[in-house]
């Protein structure tokens, strides 16, 4: 019995180390601190283990322990608290986590991650925290190691893990970390425990699709950017619309800190300061952002065009007192600066956009005409040349030969993208007066129908009623108009064309009945008596007539007088 007990001892101060330690251990437990997170409340939500992986701070820990976490700390061994400022990487999965402390004044210990895996039944050592000045450890073995995805490692060890020493270190015989510590769970739990590599702990980082984990959305503690200026300028695009500004303005000042001689840092802190606000504090700031950008740039007439792009965007608002010189007359500045530099068809559209803005329209129309013979030129390009041509007062086929040059650029079958486009042309067809035009209006309409798949509103109907009647398709009218008058009952406008319409194909009983109901929803509309009137006419009610006309004139028609004259003696 005693041999045995003698045996048992000498067999567990072998594990837990107390004699003939690694020289290394001592120094080694130093990189250990106690974690300490805590909720949106401020309070503590969990304590745990976590160690240093760089003399910088990079330190890893379990996932489960920062997981709804609002901040963290870590307590060094010495009892130094060291507050966690990013969080570079996580996986709920595999339960880790990878972050960096706020520096401390003296760099603290790390651990140096092993090159490679430990073999199977190689002796490993688990180091504690502890605030006292011991070498203690657990020695096991490796019993097991699997590959995970593809290159990492996980092990299953032939050793004892207590709860409180989860996310401790395990290193090797020559004192480099391999893997930390996780809890074991099943039957064999006073045996064997598991260990997730180092090697996979590291290579968590933080991806352009960061503000979309799950893992990293459940932490609250501020993300790391990514380790490419690239990455990290899609991660700025991602994050835009899943911020709120406060934050997203925090994450282009951290963009910005560690990328500061990238030109669309301060380019994109700059638009969102202006979005958010115009005063002059908020605009100083962002002329400071336009001018470092520039100052920083290589490719100088992209900021060119950028700073002429918020200036033309400012100017559309049309503040009363607006910043300083931002106004049209700058943005035109700063664009023809940039074409000074490299003639780029997109800072020409922008030149034209400007002078259209000013409603300088020649300006407008000749940087349009030099966009639409570059390979640039769009569906856009002509439709912008064309609005301009129309508002200089060019004749009308020179406005509609631009207008099919910008449809014969949409795609087939047309798209809800090519719709504004077709509505152009037909409202532009419309407008000419012709009756050829007006049948092609009315086949521009009904792409536009199709286009938008039917959503159109009363003023569609009424505007294809209007191409229909030019063009003689009189049933085709009725019909729009009928759809007007169901969609918006209450406005007279559309029930006196339907009664229109009604006396131009004689059918005057019908004209005179519509007229009658649309008075009882606006007995004052002067122009249906007068209407009526003419009805009356044609069925040679004539005295009827000229009451039609007397009341139109006492409700202030200024059209019925001749018609009175002329048929009320």
């Amino acid at each position: 019995m005693k041999k045995t007990l003698l045996l048992l001892t000498l067999s567990l101060l072998a594990q837990m180390g107390v004699a003939q330690a690694p020289k290394w251990v001592d120094k080694a437990k130093r990189a250990v601190f106690s974690v300490i997170t805590y909720d949106e409340n401020d309070k503590i939500l969990h304590t745990g283990n976590g160690f240093f992986v760089s003399e910088d701070g990079e330190a890893l820990s379990d996932y489960s322990l920062f997981k709804g976490a609002q901040r963290a700390v870590a307590i060094s061994s010495d009892g130094e608290q060291m507050p966690v400022e990013l969080i570079l990487g996580a996986n709920d999965m595999y339960d880790v986590v990878r972050f960096r402390v706020k520096p401390p004044k003296k760099k603290p210990t790390a651990l140096t991650p092993a090159a490679t895996a430990p073999a199977e039944g190689s002796t490993i050592y688990l180091l504690p925290y502890s605030t006292q000045k011991d070498r203690s450890y657990t020695q096991g073995k490796v019993g097991e190691v699997t590959t995970i995805s593809s290159a990492y490692h996980y092990y299953t060890l032939n050793m004892r893990l207590e709860e409180k020493k989860v996310s401790c270190p395990l290193m090797t015989a020559d004192g480099q970390v391999f893997a930390l510590a996780q809890q074991a769970s099943g039957q064999d739990t006073a045996t064997i425990c598991y260990a997730l590599g180092v090697d996979f702990a590291m290579a968590q980082t933080i991806t352009p699709m960061a503000y979309n984990d799950y893992a990293l959305s459940a932490i609250g503690i501020k993300k790391a950017l990514p380790d490419t200026e690239e990455q990290a300028l899609v991660l700025l695009f991602m994050a835009s619309s899943q911020m709120s500004n406060e934050a997203y303005g925090s994450l282009l000042d951290d963009f910005i800190a560690t990328y500061p001689q990238s030109t669309e840092g301060y380019i994109r802190r700059a638009t969102h300061a202006l979005n958010q606000s115009q005063d002059e504090a908020t605009m100083s700031r962002v002329v400071r952002d336009l001018d470092s950008a520039l100052q920083v740039a290589t490719a100088k007439e992209d900021v060119y065009f950028d700073r002429a792009k918020l200036i033309y965007n400012y100017s559309l608002m049309a503040l009363e007192s607006p910043y300083a010189d931002w106004s049209y007359d700058k943005a035109l500045e700063e664009i023809r600066q940039a074409i000074a530099i490299n003639n780029q068809p997109i800072y020409v559209q922008l030149e034209g956009d400007i002078n259209f803005a000013k409603q300088d329209y020649a300006a407008a129309y000749e940087a349009y005409e030099k966009v639409n013979q570059t390979n640039l030129v769009s569906e856009a390009t002509y439709y912008s040349a064309a609005r301009t041509k129309y508002l200089m007062q060019a004749p009308m086929d020179e406005v509609l030969a631009l207008l099919d040059s910008c449809v014969a650029r949409c795609q087939q079958p047309y798209t809800e993208a090519s719709a504004p486009y077709l509505l152009e042309r037909a409202n532009m067809r419309l407008d000419a007066g012709q009756a050829s035009l007006a049948r092609l209006a009315v086949k521009d309409y009904d792409d536009y129908f199709k286009a938008v798949r039917g959503n159109v509103n009363d003023l569609f109907y009424y505007y294809r009623e209007q191409a229909a009647i030019q063009s003689r398709q009189y049933q085709r009218a009725l019909d729009d108009i009928a759809m007007a008058i169901e969609l918006n009952p209450t406005e007279m406008v559309y029930r006196v064309e339907h009664a229109v319409i009604n006396v131009r194909v004689g059918r005057n009983e019908e004209a005179i009945a519509i007229i009658d109901e649309a008075l009882t929803v606006d007995p004052t509309y002067a122009e249906a008596y007068r209407l009526k009137g003419l009805a009356q006419l044609q069925l040679k009610q004539n005295d009827a007539a000229c009451e039609s006309f007397s009341k139109a004139k006492e409700l202030g028609d200024p059209n019925v007088d001749d018609l009175i004259e002329k048929h009320c003696k």
